[in-house]
């Protein structure tokens, strides 16, 4: 039985006897933080049962309390508020009976399974500052369910076709004189990502040419020769012709390389990769099911739709009238896919920004009216942009800010701090390094990942590097401060040292507080698919435990149990920060 448990049986057993009723349910709530106490119980709630003066109540209820439930030491009212105080007793009993805070608010894996796509790159460009927020939400949020008890499968859809795949093609054919990236010593999705950026280049020039001949920019924008090519070249991919096939093999393998180098300094993984270019097809049999359930129809000139009208939504279109498939009769085949893939996946979460939102809606109906019973459980993971200072990123004219270069200003930038710090002289050169791209990274991550993900970003790199506030850095170097601390601990001083109850400190129950919410925190992370709630946990845990260190002595203290607690507590804080860091995607460092 949990404390909610245990204290509701008290409280209606306090109700009957004082006022002879009946009370059906006990309303709980956090204590409000300018007042005292640990646990609230709503009294306004029971005055349907309950009648009299709600404080007085609440008195009634508390006198009982403090006599009859060990873990009760106190009480005050405020107006309809009963607040609660705890007694140091409970926290220290919650605290020695965790056995391993290493692992503490970790639930055992199930057979409960979901998948997470995330990233879905097009294979015509290098990933970006939008990709990074992507990835970073996607592992995460798999991270943080795995956490909570679910069996997670990590995907990604690869747009590896279409006419801005063709572009890049066509213009590393027309003007790139066989470069590679060995001989040209880019990674493979830069090298492809400056054709496309040259493509657009070349179309304007073009587009400019006819409209000085008398052209409209309309007509001149259909009518440029490049153009003309490039979608002869997309029809010749779908024809199978083997020199464009070849040649779309070897700059997407180009590309690939770059990808998972990219992803390999990021920190993320998969498990399946799905490619648009086998997926395209996938679907069209199910809309001929479908039409025969009636859940589609088909209109005059051939085209079919699915009719969402009486949902509040439109109609949408799933099959062209010449017979080919729309990006929804993809989606259709691909998710149903999965399944097959995966039969014990009940669920899926897609991590796609928000402008998508609408496109999801209808395939996430038009799956559960083919009768999918899994498609209940289809949760769009939407998400707001990420901005700069300097504007809006734009991938055709090569104004986008690239995951590498990204990655490699964040990790110059955490240097440059370190070595103005300058705490980090004795370490080698491989640990410096090593210890900057943990920070650069850990900033970056934090910054993107604190924010509730629907929520859009303006990406400051700088200030996300700050050693102060609500920063990764500042999280990262009060661990290192923790492991600086165990260093200097006796190893002798062991949380079995403690041996009888004693007085808690204020800030030591604090903190007792907060690490008792962690397993919490996890579930309704999980259950929201936030990373945020991770995030701002964590640095919660973080200001309290350095209120608790500039306050509490903790080698100076009279009693060697009192030491050995205080190490311990440090040593629980610091395995929850790695814990919830590692949730985050998030390293690190014994030292800073």
């Amino acid at each position: 039985m949990n404390l909610q448990e245990n204290l509701a049986q008290h409280i209606k057993k306090a109700v009957t006897e004082t006022y002879n009723v009946t009370l059906e349910n006990v309303e709980f709530q956090a204590t409000r933080k300018d007042f005292e106490g640990d646990i609230t119980v709503v009294i306004f709630s029971m005055l349907r049962s309950v009648k009299g003066n709600p404080v007085q109540i609440g008195e009634a209820i508390g006198e009982y309390l403090v006599a009859h439930v060990t873990e009760v030491s106190k009480f005050n009212v405020v107006k309809g508020f009963l607040n609660l105080v705890l007694s140091d007793a409970y926290y220290l009993d919650f605290f020695t009976t965790i056995q391993d805070f290493k692992t503490y608010g970790m639930v055992a894996i199930t057979q409960d399974a979901m998948m997470v796509e995330y990233a879905s790159p097009n294979t015509n460009k290098p990933l970006h500052l939008g990709h990074v927020r992507n990835v970073l939400l996607g592992y995460s949020v798999a991270e943080i369910l795995k956490a909570a008890g679910k069996k997670v499968y990590k995907t990604q859809i690869i747009n590896d076709r279409g006419i801005h795949i063709c572009k890049s093609m066509l213009a590393w054919e027309r003007y790139g004189e066989g470069e590679t990236p060995e001989s040209s010593g880019l990674k493979g999705d830069k090298l492809v990502g400056n054709y496309y950026v040259r493509f657009d280049q070349e179309y304007k020039k073009e587009i400019n040419a006819l409209v000085e001949k008398g052209k409209t920019e309309k007509e001149a924008k259909a009518e440029a020769p490049i153009l003309i090519e490039a979608q002869e070249m997309l029809q010749k991919w779908e024809a199978g012709d083997a020199e464009v096939v070849s040649l779309w093999e070897k700059m997407n393998g180009w590309v690939y390389t770059g990808f998972d180098a990219t992803y390999k300094s990021i920190g993320v993984d998969f498990d399946k990769n799905y490619y648009e270019s086998e997926t395209y097809l996938l679907g069209k049999d199910f809309i001929e099911s479908g039409l025969e359930k009636g859940v589609f129809v088909k209109d005059p000139d051939g085209s079919v739709w699915c009719d969402l009208t009486e949902d509040g939504l439109d109609r949408k279109i799933v099959l062209r009238s010449d017979g080919t498939a729309v990006y929804m009769t993809q989606d259709i085949g691909t998710a149903i896919q999965r399944v097959k893939d995966f039969p014990d996946i009940n669920g899926m979460i897609y991590t796609v920004g928000n402008e998508q939102e609408y496109h999801f809606q209808v395939l996430f109906l038009i799956l559960q009216k083919l009768g999918f019973k899994w498609a209940e459980n289809l949760y769009h993971l939407s998400y707001g942009m990420v901005d700069l200072p300097s504007g809006k990123m734009k991938s055709r004219e090569g104004t986008v800010v690239d995951a590498d270069d990204l990655i490699d200003d964040m990790t110059a930038t955490a240097k440059e701090i370190s070595e103005e710090l300058g705490k980090i002289d004795d370490f080698s050169t491989e640990e410096k390094s090593h210890l900057y791209k943990t920070i650069g990274l850990g900033a970056l991550k934090y910054y993107i990942l604190k924010v509730d993900p629907k929520k859009r970003i303006l990406f400051n790199p700088e200030e996300s590097v700050d050693f102060q506030g609500n920063t990764g850095p500042f999280i990262q170097y009060t661990y290192a401060r923790i492991q600086s601390i165990l260093r200097k601990a006796n190893h002798d001083i062991i949380l079995s040292a403690i041996e009888a109850p004693m007085e808690l400190h204020e800030k030591e129950k604090k903190l007792l507080k907060i690490l008792q919410q962690f397993p919490d925190v996890i579930q309704m992370a999980a259950g929201n698919y936030s990373p945020a709630l991770v995030a701002n946990y964590t640095y919660d845990l973080v200001k309290e435990f350095n209120s608790f260190y500039q306050n509490v002595s903790i080698f100076g203290a009279e009693h060697s149990t009192e030491i050995a607690f205080r190490v311990s507590l440090c040593d629980a804080v610091g395995s929850v920060i790695k814990t919830a860091f590692s949730l985050l995607g998030i390293q690190v460092p014994d030292k800073m």
